[in-house]
């Protein structure tokens, strides 16, 4: 029988987007996707008074590092679209 997984590596990313609605809408592009290595990264992501919020946990630093980057260059790109086409208020 393998060892229970420890998670000892975690990180907290934080993001204000200033409204619930662009909030939601780059957390509906972002959570389809999902880690690739669900036995070695847990990500999970919250949505309250316009902040998107994610919490990373890993078995070891270099998998936190590559799933935090791989998000960010993703969030990125989610964020620039929406500030282009998004509604404008």
């Amino acid at each position: 029988m393998d060892a229970p997984t420890k998670w000892e590596f975690s990180c907290d990313l934080e993001v204000d987007y200033e409204s619930n609605e662009k909030a939601s809408m780059v957390y509906s592009a972002l959570v389809v996707d999902k880690e690739l290595q669900p036995d070695k990264v847990k990500r999970e992501m919250s949505i309250s008074n316009g902040k998107l919020s994610v919490h990373f946990e890993a078995v070891e630093a270099r998998f936190l590092r590559a799933s935090y980057s791989a998000f960010v260059d993703v969030l990125t790109l989610a964020t620039k679209t929406i500030e282009e086409f998004g509604r404008r208020d």
